[in-house]
């Protein structure tokens, strides 16, 4: 059906309750990942973790920033979260005889390579902490930075590098997209907690590379993986197209993704003043519909498939909960830009698909990784490692496209109690 109604669904006072109750939902879930020990673990499909579990620094980074933002909405106990959070990351999740952070607290982790995604959510735990007032993150942030400055960012190919070895002694000879769409995240959620312009244009220029020059040039499918020079790395992973990270091939959740960061990128380029390139908004269209005109029932059942080959054939089938998150937040967001109603049409039909097939009302947050079937996928299990993708799904449609998360969260609370 074509959506025909006049307002959005974000503009009903409803729709914006359901999205409010839901968020609420999943943070009261995974307040059961905060380890007594210190740092966030993993969750079973319960809500449980075996005690003696290492904490995770992805999730416990995430968790920082989720919990963060939690904590600016007004929700009680988010804070005292946060926090716990920050006192990981800046204990037992650093690297004290190296730099950096080390994927978990546990020995094993010691000599793995230091990954640039990582730092970048630790980057963003610990700007989202700050706005938030939370003790320690501030240290945290300067901390941070300073590892991605001296490692990750490289000036001269003005894109972030993807990683070094443990004692940061050599530099792999790859070049990521996952880590780069991150990491313009990251730039624009420092553009506004540090009121730092630069970002911002760090973002443009690896949105310009990444987007603007290679998926343009693909027909609007994102390129995943390059060579230390740059070059297009198509086969690379070829035998690995479920791979959580970097899988072969094509990733339409990332195209959905990259769109609506191309969309935030404008607006604060905008809102800060500056010039906005015609192409951040054409591509973001382009992105987004290349994505959900091959990956949508691509096999046959519904809901959006995980991988393609540059073919645009089906390589995994699975149905991950975080690529229809990430769609849902990219339609709402072209809807706002463009108004057109297919967008809008987009975002009901997806938000509809979620409560029918990801969302668990019985045990609660979402079911992660499904079949082709809308079964849980037997070669992952039963698990809900982190509400992040989630949770902004329910809290960017209620939100403008600038400025980022933590300051536009802290401006809509205060704009509510004014008026």
């Amino acid at each position: 059906m074509v959506a025909t109604n006049r307002l959005r669904w974000p503009e009903l006072a409803n729709h914006r309750a359901w999205l409010r109750n839901e968020s609420r939902r999943l943070l009261m879930f995974y307040r059961a990942s905060a380890r007594p020990a210190g740092g966030f673990v993993r969750l079973d499909g319960d809500g449980a973790h075996t005690p003696d579990a290492p904490a995770d620094t992805l999730v416990t980074a995430r968790m920082t920033h989720t919990f963060g933002l939690a904590a600016l909405s007004g929700e009680p106990g988010a804070a005292p979260l946060a926090d716990h959070g920050v006192r990981a990351l800046r204990g037992c999740l650093r690297d004290n005889a190296y730099g950096g952070w080390v994927a978990k607290d546990s020995p094993a982790s010691q000599h793995l390579d230091k990954q640039c995604y990582l730092h970048l959510f630790v980057a963003l735990g610990a700007a989202t902490a700050s706005h938030a007032g939370i003790e320690g993150a501030a240290s945290l942030l300067a901390d941070v930075m300073g590892v991605i400055e001296r490692y990750f960012w490289s000036s001269d190919e003005q894109a972030f590098v993807e990683s070094w070895g443990y004692d940061w002694r050599q530099l792999a000879d790859y070049r990521g997209g996952n880590a780069n769409m991150h990491g313009v995240e990251m730039c624009l959620a420092l553009a506004d907690v540090m009121q730092d312009h630069c970002w911002r244009q760090r973002a443009l220029s690896v949105c310009e590379r990444l987007i603007h020059c290679h998926a343009r040039a693909n027909g609007y499918h994102v390129v995943e993986h390059f060579d230390g020079c740059w070059n297009e790395w198509r086969e690379y992973n070829r035998d690995r197209p479920d791979d959580g990270f970097l899988p072969f091939g094509v990733t339409p959740g990332h195209g959905c993704e990259w769109a609506r960061l191309l969309l935030h990128l404008e607006a604060s380029l905008i809102a800060s003043g500056d010039t906005a390139p015609e192409w951040l908004a054409e591509d973001a269209r382009g992105l987004f519909d290349a994505a959900m005109r091959d990956a949508w029932g691509a096999d046959g059942h519904a809901g959006m498939v995980y991988t393609l080959d540059w073919q645009r054939c089906v390589s995994s089938s699975r149905r991950r909960h975080w690529v229809h998150a990430e769609a849902i937040a990219s339609a709402d967001a072209l809807a706002k830009r463009t108004g057109e109603r297919h967008y809008e049409q987009w975002y009901r039909d997806l938000w509809d698909f979620v409560v029918a097939t990801f969302i668990d009302p019985e045990r609660g947050s979402w079911r992660h990784e499904l079949d082709r079937y809308l079964e849980l996928d037997p070669a992952v299990g039963d698990v809900k490692p982190d509400l992040y993708h989630a949770y902004q799904a329910t809290l960017l449609p209620q939100l403008p496209l600038t400025p980022a998360l933590a300051v536009a969260v802290d401006l809509a609370v205060n704009s509510d109690h004014q008026t």
